[in-house]
C-alpha cells in the first residue's frame, strides 16, 4: 500500500508539472518553453558634437536595464499584440540628451554591459536595435559601427538585427552590412519616432514569422551632402515632398523598407553625409527604388532652406520688438542642447541682458531658457523663494565665446526632480525671467515654463536653446526667428572648419560634380 500510494503521489507531481503554464512570454522562460522566436532589445543613443568641449558620461544615458527597456515602446505594452509575437530578451536601452563627445569609459561601459546581457541568454533569432546614428565617442570614427560588431561577435550571424535610427544618424558601410534590417524616421521634427521604431520590430518579427530571414539585397548609397537639421525639416519643402517619396516605394514588389539620412552636420567624421539604403528581395526593385531617392534628393539640394527667417541676434531682437504677436519666439541655435551644444554658451544671455529694453521691471517680458549654473543654482536655493541672488552661471564647459555670466535678482521659482536639470530656478533680472538649472535640459513643453510660474504665452520674448522648434512650441508661436548664434553646433557650417569628412561635400564644395549615385549592394552580413 505504501508503494502505491508513493506511486500515485508521484504521477499527480508529474501531471501537475506538465500542466504548469509558462509565467510570460518574457526572458524568464526557459529555453524550449515555447516556439515563438527569441528576441533581444539592446541600444545606446545620442547626438555628439564633436565642436563642442563637452563630454558626456555615463550617466546621461539613464540606461535602463531588463524589463524596464519595455517603457521605452508602448508598442511592446505587456497586452500588445506584439509583445506575444516573441520570447523577449531586453539588455540596456540607453538615451542621452545630445551632448559632446562620448568618453571612452562611458562606451565601453555601457556596451559591456550590453554584451555580457546578451551572453546569458544565447542564441537569439532575432535583436532589435535602437541606436540614432550620430553618437561620437573619443578616438573612434564611427561608435555605431563599432557598436553593431562587437554585438555580432556574441550573438553571431544568424541572428537577424533590424535597426532603427533617427533620420540624422550616419550609415557607415559597416553598420549597413551588419545590419540585416534598417530604417529611420521620415520626419523632422520626429513626430514619427515612436511609429519608426515599431515598423523595424514588425519588421524584424515578419521576417523570422515568414521564415524568410534576412532580406537578399541591401542597396548603400552614400550622397554627399551635409545640412543640419534645421535646413531639412519635412515641414516645408523640398523636404517634404522628398521624404514622402519614401513610403511609396516600400509598397513596391520585394521591397522591405527604404529610407533617407539626411546625417549629422556637427561631427568631423568620414561617415558624416547623408545615405540612401533600401532592402528587400528583388534586386531590380531594390536597386531602381535607392537610386530614385537619392537622385531625386541630389537634384533639390540646392532648395533646402532654414525652416522660418534666420537673422542675426539683433536683428531677431529688432524683429520682435517690432511685432504685435505673443509670443516672438526666438531660437538660440548655436548652442541648441538638442543638436549636441554644450548649453552653456552665455554669449546670448549676455547680450540680452545688456539692452536697455530689458532694464526695468516694466521692461519688455522676455523668458529665457536656460543656462546651466550649479553654483548658482546652489545660492539661490540657500536664500529660498523671494530671496536676492548675485553670482554667476554658464560657461562652465563652452567659453569661448563668452565668460560665465553675473546674474543678479529675485528667486521666483525653484523646482526639484526633474530628470535632466535635476533643480532648476528662475531669477528675475529687470524684466527678464532667466531659467537657470543644475544641468543642462531642453525646453520643448508648455508646462516646462508653467511649472516654474512662467506664462510663455503671454510673454513678449521667449529665447529657447533651439533650433527649429518642436510641435508644441511650433504651436504656440506668436512669431519665430531662428538667431544665428554661436557654440558648438554653429549653423553656419563654414565656421565649424572641417579636417576629416570626405570631400568634395556640398554645399561645403557647392560647384561639385555630378556625384555617383549608383546602388552599391552590401553583402549578407557574416558573408
Amino acid at each position: 500500500m505504501k508503494t502505491l500510494k508513493s506511486l500515485s503521489i508521484f504521477i499527480l507531481l508529474i501531471s501537475l508539472i506538465s500542466c504548469k503554464p509558462s509565467s510570460n512570454k518574457d526572458a524568464s522562460n526557459a529555453k524550449g518553453e515555447t516556439d515563438l522566436p527569441r528576441v533581444a532589445i539592446a541600444g545606446i543613443a545620442i547626438e555628439s558634437s564633436t565642436f563642442s568641449p563637452a563630454l558626456t558620461q555615463e550617466e546621461a544615458f539613464h540606461a535602463k536595464t531588463g524589463t524596464a527597456v519595455f517603457d521605452y515602446y508602448p508598442f511592446l505594452s505587456t497586452d500588445s499584440v506584439n509583445r506575444g509575437r516573441a520570447v523577449w530578451f531586453p539588455t540596456i536601452k540607453g538615451h542621452a540628451l545630445p551632448g559632446g563627445t562620448v568618453t571612452k569609459e562611458a562606451y565601453e561601459s555601457l556596451l559591456g554591459k550590453t554584451l555580457e546581457m546578451l551572453k546569458k541568454n544565447l542564441p537569439y533569432d532575432g535583436l532589435f536595435l535602437d541606436i540614432h546614428g550620430a553618437m561620437s565617442v573619443v578616438g573612434m570614427d564611427d561608435a555605431e559601427g563599432d557598436f553593431i560588431s562587437r554585438i555580432r561577435e556574441v550573438v553571431g550571424y544568424q541572428t537577424l538585427i533590424s535597426t532603427s535610427m533617427d533620420l540624422h544618424g550616419n550609415v557607415s558601410e559597416t553598420l549597413a552590412k551588419n545590419s540585416d534590417l534598417i530604417t529611420c524616421y521620415r520626419m523632422a521634427p520626429h513626430e514619427d519616432a515612436i511609429q519608426s521604431k515599431k515598423r523595424a520590430l514588425e519588421n524584424l518579427l515578419d521576417r523570422l514569422e515568414s521564415g524568410l530571414g534576412k532580406p537578399k539585397f541591401k542597396a548603400w548609397i552614400p550622397v554627399p551632402i551635409l545640412l543640419p537639421g534645421e535646413k531639412t525639416s519635412t515641414r516645408i519643402e523640398p523636404g517634404k515632398s522628398l521624404y514622402a517619396q519614401v513610403d511609396p516605394i516600400t509598397k513596391r514588389d520585394g521591397v522591405i523598407d527604404a529610407a533617407i539620412w539626411i546625417g549629422y552636420a556637427w561631427a568631423d567624421e568620414p561617415r558624416n553625409h547623408a545615405v540612401v539604403m533600401v532592402t528587400g528581395d528583388n534586386q531590380e526593385a531594390v536597386s531602381k527604388g535607392a537610386e530614385e531617392l537619392a537622385e531625386r534628393f541630389w537634384e533639390v539640394r540646392n532648395d533646402f532652406v532654414f525652416v522660418a527667417p534666420t537673422a542675426t541676434l539683433e536683428e531677431s531682437l529688432k524683429l520682435a520688438f517690432s511685432s504685435k504677436k505673443k509670443p516672438y519666439i526666438i531660437s538660440d541655435m548655436g548652442d541648441n542642447p538638442t543638436a549636441g551644444g554644450a548649453g552653456d554658451v552665455t554669449w546670448t544671455l549676455e547680450k540680452l541682458l545688456n539692452r536697455s529694453e530689458f532694464k526695468s521691471d516694466n521692461g519688455k517680458s522676455l523668458i529665457y531658457a536656460s543656462i546651466p549654473g550649479p553654483e548658482f543654482v546652489e545660492k539661490a536655493m540657500e536664500v529660498g523663494l523671494g530671496g536676492e541672488v548675485d553670482a554667476f552661471a554658464g560657461a562652465a564647459v563652452d567659453n569661448r565665446f563668452a565668460p560665465p555670466i553675473r546674474l543678479k535678482g529675485t528667486i521666483t521659482a525653484i523646482e526639484k526632480g526633474d530628470k535632466n536639470a535635476e533643480v532648476e530656478v528662475v531669477v528675475k533680472v529687470g524684466s527678464a525671467s532667466v531659467i537657470v538649472t543644475k544641468k543642462r535640459k531642453p525646453y520643448h513643453r508648455e508646462s516646462d515654463f508653467t511649472d516654474l510660474g512662467l506664462d510663455p504665452r503671454n510673454s513678449d520674448i521667449l529665447v529657447v536653446k533651439i533650433g527649429y522648434l518642436v510641435p508644441e512650441l511650433y504651436n504656440m508661436r506668436g512669431d519665430w526667428n531662428m538667431a544665428l548664434t554661436p557654440g558648438g553646433v554653429d549653423q553656419d557650417l563654414e565656421r565649424l572648419g572641417y579636417q576629416r569628412i570626405k570631400r568634395p561635400m556640398f554645399p561645403l564644395d557647392e560647384n561639385m560634380e555630378h556625384p555617383d549615385l549608383s546602388a552599391r549592394f552590401m553583402a549578407e552580413s557574416g558573408k
